[in-house]
């Protein structure tokens, strides 16, 4: 029988996983400035005063929303987490309990599934300007975004996606080493896709990869056209619906 984890163990868990959230947000998306700064100096270090000190602004306003959605998602990941120590959740840590083929596919599945709830949600929230005002507005505030933008949302755009994972893993089979890999995957496209440098090749970007995973130059004509390249992973759901805009020359 499974014993529900009292609510004071529930909030050290959210507390920290928030932190650790926090701290791997915090690394990666420095990481990648730095990483980008020295190929776009006139992006993240502008000779223009007036520039600089805008864009000093906005990573600090990027860097503000994106801690506070680090501890937001925490509240359902601290669910998850108790359900699995508890054994409550499809997460296992034996290779031997499934077959080693279902490795990448509950990795595929896993992505698929944030991808759709993604393109429709990020949609619906540039179609219906209600939701865009309330919510989306926020991270389309940084012109362009940076490194930092990655999970600079709303706390409503943030709770909208925060419970996915945590949910999927009382459905979905999955490794905990895939799952880290699937969260390691999740943090590396949302700062790469903001941090206005493309990290692939060239021949990558518009050949067979690009065609099919969105990197920077998808992602970066969203936040100037607004209306197209909802996607998160793939380019599948844009291409599908007649939504994909192409590429951005600008990174």
């Amino acid at each position: 029988m499974l014993l529900p984890a009292p609510p004071d163990t529930l909030g050290l868990l959210a507390l920290q996983l928030g932190v650790l959230v926090a701290v791997r947000y915090l690394l990666v998306s420095t990481a990648f400035a730095w990483w980008a700064a020295r190929r776009r100096p006139q992006l993240y270090r502008p000779a223009d005063p007036a520039r600089r000190a805008r864009l000093a602004r906005q990573i600090r306003r990027e860097i503000g929303w994106s801690l506070l959605s680090a501890f937001l998602y925490a509240g359902p990941a601290a669910v998850a987490l108790a359900a699995f120590l508890n054994g409550g959740t499809r997460i296992y840590t034996d290779l031997a309990d499934r077959p080693i083929w279902w490795l990448p596919v509950s990795v595929a599945l896993y992505l698929l599934a944030h991808d759709t709830w993604f393109y429709w949600t990020h949609r619906a929230m540039h179609r219906w300007p209600v939701l865009f005002r309330t919510a989306h507005a926020v991270h389309h505030e940084s012109r362009p975004p940076t490194a930092f933008a990655a999970m600079a949302f709303h706390p409503f755009e943030a709770l909208s996606a925060a419970w996915l994972y945590p949910a999927m893993v009382f459905l979905v089979p999955i490794h905990a080493g895939a799952l880290v890999l699937v969260l390691v995957i999740a943090t590396i496209m949302a700062v790469t896709n903001h941090m206005g440098h493309e990290m692939f090749p060239r021949s990558w970007v518009h050949g067979r990869f690009g065609r099919h995973v969105i990197t920077a130059s998808h992602h970066e004509l969203h936040h100037r056209r607004y209306d197209a390249n909802f996607g998160l992973y793939f380019r599948w759901w844009d291409r599908w619906c007649g939504t994909d805009a192409g590429l951005s020359d600008c990174v």
